[in-house]
């Protein structure tokens, strides 16, 4: 290994619990874990409908549970690319 590669992987290395990961990861880029736990939680409240579905089919309560989800995660990954080009290009910093 080159000595310039060394040099990124200690850096991650320092930073090696998996919630300072999560805690940098959240301040990087906000909507990533807001995406992921947007979709947990339809994945579990579609999961906890299973049972009071009443005559509709199983497979269209789980593509309407799939597509909910997904929309889910697209539309915060929007946010976030949204949110990124307002900081970069509106709110840029004087230099």
């Amino acid at each position: 290994m080159s000595s310039g590669q060394e040099s990124v992987f200690s850096e991650y290395e320092t930073d090696t619990s998996q919630t300072s990961k999560l805690l940098r990861k959240f301040k990087e880029t906000p909507f990533v874990p807001i995406g992921m736990a947007g979709f947990a939680a339809v994945v579990g409240y579609g999961l906890y409908r299973l049972k009071h579905r009443g005559d509709m089919k199983m497979s269209l309560h789980l593509i309407h549970m799939r597509v909910a989800a997904q929309g889910f995660v697209v539309g915060a990954i929007t946010c976030g690319v949204l949110y990124s080009m307002f900081r970069d290009y509106i709110v840029k910093p004087k230099e």
